[in-house]
């Protein structure tokens, strides 16, 4: 259900006369009609109130009328001149004013301190409408008035109150997560009996965390959320077991690279991160941070000023990881590249070691075309007991001999074009076949 159009008429003319009355035209009735009526019937803010609401318009209006707060402002203030109370900035590629929490309290609270207050207690992180997903203030450097951050309604949120639908996040630098899903199933997936167990637990707290949220005692003393690091070589499963778990449990698993979004810009990381963290806790997916060293390794000791905000951007994250109360995945090559405070914090470390051969032989049976059959000639008891590749390795290799095999029209997989596989996954790792 999207929000009927009319709304935004309506509220038009309270900002235009609330800003005429902060100008100081005194001539004006304060008759400012009912937007909030019209907009409680849509069923997801039924139960906010008028200034949550009038709050919640102001954020979206740059959305559906772009020039409309820069022309009501000069409407109020023909002759111009810096107006610090009135907030609002300007973004990188829209051109009109931009609302912050400073523009929402000079419109609907003036220079009323009392009303002030109330108003900005609206826009704390903890109250509903940041709680719910509806609408937050954007993090400011430190030292400046909070309330100089810019009101943010999340895109899919917009487009939800917009146009009746909620669209799915888009990856972008403000929002670095991409979905990772799969068709594969539990049976394609060879992972050693240790790690097996291991996920199985994982299992387990997916099935029934809900059972302890409910437990009177329990739900005083055990934190909300799971967290597990997954480590061990490239190409083991790391991925593909975070997603079969989602598929599963029927939750959204998201990725977050962490090698491809930390910012040269400080501060840009943590604020990246956030609109991923702040949508997730409210749809409940599986995190699942990917070179989880680049952010989360080894602090440096502090030799500069760019040290010292790295390491606030790598604690701000500690505790942000520690707070989220889904399942949370942490993928590294190797454990020992982790913060030693941060890996204290794990439910559970699970290693995905090489396949040894019985593993590899599994993994090569797993990973033959249904709809080419093997040469006579070729032996893949031979090839798992010489070539040590791991399950992503050989499933490369395999993808390379079937196209090669199409392309010479050829009526089976035979044992050249499988080594020339081998041989291009060797000579990615700078091996000799």
């Amino acid at each position: 259900m999207q929000l009927p159009y009319q709304i935004f008429d309506d509220f038009k003319s309270i900002i235009r006369t609330r800003l005429r009355l902060l100008a100081g035209d005194a001539t004006l009735a304060k008759e400012e009609g009912k937007a909030g009526n019209t907009l409680a019937a849509h069923p997801l803010l039924a139960t906010l109130s008028e200034a949550e609401l009038h709050i919640l318009l102001l954020a979206l209006l740059p959305q559906v009328a772009p020039d409309f707060l820069n022309n009501a402002i000069l409407e109020a203030f023909p002759g111009g001149g810096d107006l610090p109370l009135l907030g609002g900035v300007k973004g990188e590629s829209h051109r009109g004013l931009l609302p912050t929490g400073e523009t929402a309290l000079a419109i609907f609270a003036g220079e009323n301190l009392e009303d002030r207050l109330l108003l900005q207690q609206l826009l704390q992180p903890d109250e509903r409408l940041a709680r719910e997903g509806l609408l937050f203030l954007e993090t400011v450097r430190e030292g400046e008035p909070p309330m100089s951050g810019r009101l943010i309604i999340p895109q899919h949120m917009a487009d939800f109150l917009l146009l009746g639908r909620e669209s799915a996040p888009r990856f972008s630098p403000g929002f670095p997560a991409k979905q990772v899903t799969t068709a594969m199933n539990w049976e394609d997936a060879v992972l050693a009996p240790a790690t097996r167990a291991q996920i199985a637990d994982m299992g387990a707290w997916l099935e029934h965390q809900h059972k302890i949220a409910a437990d009177e005692n329990l739900a005083r003393k055990v934190k909300p959320g799971y967290r597990v690091l997954f480590y061990g070589p490239p190409g083991t499963g790391k991925t593909l077991t975070a997603a079969l778990l989602g598929k599963q449990y029927q939750k959204e698993v998201y990725r977050i690279d962490l090698s491809q979004i930390v910012s040269k810009y400080i501060g840009e990381t943590e604020k990246n991160l956030e609109a991923v963290f702040r949508r997730a806790e409210r749809k409940d997916w599986i995190l699942f941070f990917d070179e989880a060293d680049a952010l989360f390794g080894k602090r440096t000791n502090v030799q500069s000023a760019h040290d010292k905000y790295a390491n606030q951007e790598v604690s701000y994250l500690l505790q942000r990881v520690e707070d989220y109360t889904g399942l949370l995945i942490l993928a590294s090559n190797f454990k020992n590249n982790l913060d030693d405070a941060f890996v204290r914090r794990f439910h559970a470390i699970v290693h995905f070691p090489p396949p040894n051969v019985q593993e590899r032989l599994l993994l090569w049976q797993k990973s033959l075309p249904a709809s080419l059959p093997l040469d006579a000639a070729v032996d893949i008891s031979e090839l798992a007991d010489r070539y040590e590749l791991t399950g992503a390795g050989i499933l490369n290799a395999v993808h390379y001999a079937v196209l090669q095999a199409y392309e010479q029209k050829a009526t089976g997989l035979s044992q050249p074009a499988l080594m020339a596989g081998i041989r291009k996954e060797f000579l990615k790792e700078e091996r000799v076949v």
